[in-house]
């Protein structure tokens, strides 16, 4: 074995006679050039100056590294071969620069920026160059012999200095791909085509491990196949996943990329918490239509906010639509979502509010107005005719615009929305709310006692407004009954009086409706109010007897109810006897 330089008898060696498993080599690192060269347009669309000059710089490298190699076979046994092969061996450590400037661009880091890592790169560079170059003098990167297998060549064989900088290069290279998993894994993208290319990229280092143990393959280092492949799968197979992997780690929003078909390429991992859907399985290939209906819907119609019910919650996102491009190239739709939950209850609110205010403005213009005229008309007189009849009517104007203007603030407060709940039991607020009522002849009953959260002071209102109505329609003897839903979703308030007309059951709740020409007609809307303050759904429906029934559902359930749903406890009844099915009795 002779180490470099060579003698003259070797360096005049002819360029070898061209045999398949020559034109194999020559035609593999040839292809391997082309491919990264072809593919230096492709890289510069991606819009990111830095992830560009990253990857143009390791495809040009590496073109230069498949270059040398193809030199190095045609220079056969002559004297270019080695000078090629050292130029090759330059070019090749100089892509692990270039791979980690790329990976470090691409996952938005800023390690190719600073001055340190910069000077230690320069530093580790012109170590290793320095140890290539001057292996004539030491003999440790690698030695050469004139090989006739598997066609004529000069045959290198690389020691202990070629491993360890080979070792050295393999390690930074990792750290490079450790960047792409981590932050394919961020966003929640598929990895598959990620490990497919880093696998395929590193079966090279197989064939440099078999090319030194084995004469059927030349010992040379067949790293440039490997990046070709990782070239032409980046730039050309995966291109799309690879720049809608980038975009999505730009933003912690939730982000869908759709292609030109809408079929869903790629989302984050904000979109898979956003719509667990996705994450229960595979959607990638999928029309979203399919994936997300709800969301293609708005995307169609142009909505800007897409409402989409979660666990019996209705949350708010605003879908915001742009292209997803490459360059000039359209590449398909970029979905950017996010969520305004907050600002659409806000939103609602304050129209809620609104529509109250006007509520009120009607009720000041026209309900107090009558009352008012009335009292104004009255006094005129008594102050004409000096009869003190006229007063007196004049008075009950005035009582009359009290009780409206009472319940006018009621309606205000109870309308307000719910702060802090707690947990409360039916049967001890609706006896607090009973305790006020005046009709000794009334009686109450509570067949169940559920638990549940809500404002105590409001869900008292809300009973006194029901059983003062009960009493108002049914009579002084009215029997009011309050229990659980059968479903176990809230509670009901029925009494035996002559109960709600069915084509007038959704009338009772609106502002000034009543039967009785001395009523106000806000009772039932003041509990509408309560209701809806809390989030309840409000029926007016007939009871067991025939009279009214009104129901509230969506109510939450709460300490031990909460698990299996409402039931009685008549443990802690303070009623004072039971009737005959079973509901406990509280007379007046």
């Amino acid at each position: 074995m002779v180490v470099c330089p060579l003698s003259r008898g070797v360096l005049a060696q002819s360029i070898p006679s061209v045999s398949a498993p020559f034109a194999i080599y020559v035609l593999a690192f040839a292809a391997a050039a082309v491919a990264c060269f072809a593919s230096v347009p492709r890289a510069r669309t991606f819009d990111d100056p830095d992830v560009r000059v990253g990857l143009v710089s390791l495809l040009v490298l590496s073109g230069l590294w498949a270059t040398a190699h193809v030199g190095f076979l045609l220079a056969g046994q002559g004297s270019l071969a080695v000078p090629l092969y050292v130029a090759g061996l330059v070019a090749g450590f100089s892509t692990i620069g270039a791979w980690l400037y790329f990976c470090s661009a691409y996952t938005g880091r800023t390690l190719h920026r600073q001055p340190v890592y910069r000077r230690a790169a320069v530093g580790v560079f012109l170590a290793v160059l320095a140890v290539k170059f001057t292996n004539p003098i030491h003999g440790i990167y690698f030695t050469v012999e004139p090989s006739t297998t598997p066609f004529p060549h000069l045959g290198i064989h690389h020691l202990v200095g070629h491993w360890i900088a080979m070792g050295l290069a393999y390690a930074l290279a990792t750290v490079g791909i450790f960047m792409l998993v981590e932050q394919f894994t961020q966003v929640g993208a598929d990895t598959t085509p990620l490990a497919v290319l880093v696998g395929i990229t590193g079966l090279p280092l197989v064939l440099d491990v078999i090319g030194t143990l084995h004469p059927g393959l030349i010992d040379m280092t067949y790293e440039p196949l490997g990046v070709a492949v990782f070239a032409v799968g980046v730039l050309f197979v995966f291109y799309d996943r690879f720049q809608a992997t980038r975009i999505a780690h730009e933003t912690d929003e939730p982000v869908i990329v759709l292609d030109d078909d809408d079929r869903v390429r790629d989302y984050n991992v904000s979109a898979r918490r956003c719509f667990p859907e996705i994450a229960d399985r595979v959607v990638i290939g999928e029309p979203l239509a399919e994936a997300l209906p709800e969301l293609a819907a708005a995307v169609e119609s142009g909505t800007d906010v897409c409402p989409v019910d979660r666990d019996g919650e209705t949350r708010y996102y605003r879908v915001s639509v742009g292209p997803f491009t490459a360059g000039s190239r359209h590449l398909g739709r970029l979905l950017t979502i996010a969520d305004v939950t907050d600002r659409e209850r806000y939103r609602t609110e304050l129209e809620r509010q609104n529509e109250r205010l006007d509520r009120f403005a009607s009720v000041v213009s026209h309900d107090l107005r009558n009352p008012l005229n009335v009292a104004q008309g009255r006094v005129e007189l008594a102050l004409e005719t000096g009869d003190d009849e006229h007063l007196a009517a004049a008075a009950n104007a005035l009582d009359r615009m009290e009780e409206l203007i009472a319940d006018v603030l009621t309606l205000a407060r109870q309308g307000q929305p719910i702060g802090e709940t707690e947990r409360v039991r039916l049967e001890a607020v609706a006896e607090a709310a009973w305790s006020v009522i005046e009709a000794d002849a009334a009686t109450l009953a509570v067949a169940d006692d559920p638990a549940f959260r809500a404002d105590a002071d409001r869900l008292k209102q809300l009973l006194e407004n029901l059983f003062r109505n009960a009493i108002e329609h049914g009579g002084s003897d009215v029997r009011v009954t309050v229990g659980a839903l059968p479903d176990g979703t809230g509670f009901y308030v029925a009494d035996d009086g002559p109960g709600i007309p069915e084509e007038s059951r959704e009338e009772v709740f609106e502002y000034g409706y009543t039967t009785n020409r001395d009523g106000t007609g806000f009772g039932l809307a003041i509990v509408s109010e309560i209701a809806e303050a809390h989030g309840w759904d409000v029926t007016a429906t007939e009871g067991a007897t025939g009279g009214a029934r009104f129901e509230f559902a969506g109510v939450d359930p709460a300490g031990d109810d909460a698990e299996s749903g409402f039931t009685v406890d008549d443990a802690e009844s303070g009623f004072a006897g039971d009737d005959d099915d079973g509901s406990t009795v509280r007379p007046r």
